[in-house]
């Protein structure tokens, strides 16, 4: 039987579900060629930080001195300007080598948490090449008058000023601390989200007990971490008419499956690739042809969202049936 393991994700038409999620592997071109030859159906580079933009556009040193005298330690929160290696004309070079060179698509990124001027970069990678744009939106509201509302609405207004900007489709990336994420998913796809990257992963910072001072500390997802975005993509699949894509804890082929069986469009792999290389991308794809088969799938397309919210048996297994169910099956370890 000739299985179909076609897939559309932001109006892109890809060979399989599998996406290569932003990296150190694709932030360079060699990178990117690596990604496409291991077989990635898209991939999706870095992002270009609102840090970056500001300071290559010599706007640094407000940033640092702003309330900077208040505590001497505040110096060490920023970055050495010579950290910030990957300036916006590199990455703009780089964008347009791949899309000379690798034939899938390619997905340009950006990190910010405001309005400003960095949203005209949006349009130059648009100029550049990019079949698409993932703002990967990263705030940590930490003023006690600000409202869920208020937070809320500066997702939706920055989503809505890039897209002013741009005409490729364009992908939000968020976390899930909110208090209602459908009804904040459909805000953000009224404000002129293509497709909705479920989820951010906060990189928590560390203290460091012998300098006292915070650190930071980035550690890969591990699989189990996948479990959040398949309950929210079994959700919002029927609520939704946009793309998703599941990212965070994805690992084996196991986990792919179970994220399209909940409704998502594409599985995105960082951690993964980091840890097993690219070329764990083959494995998984062969590995996901071959269940196809044995459950006789004959598409993706007939697979996804089969066991989403609206299709699951249980639905309440989604909710708080689930939380309750394993509470009560849970058994305490026989003591040796």
């Amino acid at each position: 039987m000739s299985i179909d393991l076609s897939t559309e994700y932001l109006g892109l038409k890809l060979a399989h579900p599998l996406v290569a999620s932003a990296s150190p592997i694709s932030a360079h071109l060699d990178g990117i060629q690596k990604l496409e030859q291991s077989g990635a159906a898209a991939i999706v580079m870095p992002s270009l930080f609102e840090e970056q933009i500001i300071h290559d556009e010599q706007e640094i040193n407000r940033l640092y001195e702003y309330k900077a005298d208040s505590f001497a330690e505040s110096l060490s929160y920023f970055p050495e300007p010579e950290d910030f290696r990957s300036t916006t004309k590199e990455y703009l070079a780089t964008l347009e080598q791949a899309k000379k060179t690798v034939k899938v698509p390619v997905i340009a990124s950006l990190n910010g948490c405001s309005a400003g001027g960095w949203t005209s970069y949006a349009k130059s990678m648009q100029d550049a090449g990019a079949d698409a744009l993932e703002l990967n939106i990263y705030f940590v509201p930490t003023d006690p008058d600000a409202s869920a509302s208020d937070v809320e609405k500066r997702y939706v207004d920055l989503v809505a000023s890039v897209r002013k900007y741009v005409s490729i489709p364009l992908a939000v990336k968020f976390g899930t601390n909110f208090s209602s994420i459908p009804h904040f998913a459909r805000q953000l796809t009224a404000a002129g989200a293509n497709g909705l990257v479920l989820f951010n992963r906060w990189l928590e910072p560390d203290i460091d007990l012998e300098e006292l001072h915070i650190t930071p500390n980035l550690v890969l997802s591990n699989r189990y971490e996948m479990r959040v975005p398949l309950r929210w993509i079994a959700i919002l699949r029927e609520h939704l008419s946009v793309s998703l894509a599941a990212t965070s804890g994805v690992h084996y082929a196991e986990d792919v499956i179970k994220l399209v069986l909940a409704g998502a469009d594409v599985v995105m792999l960082a951690s993964a690739l980091l840890k097993y290389g690219p070329e764990t991308l083959g494995k998984l794809r062969e590995d996901l042809r071959v269940w196809m088969e044995e459950k006789d799938y004959e598409s993706v397309k007939q697979m996804k969202g089969s066991m989403s919210r609206a299709n699951c048996p249980q639905p309440s297994e989604l909710e708080r049936g689930n939380y309750m169910k394993a509470l009560v099956s849970y058994t305490t370890p026989t003591e040796i």
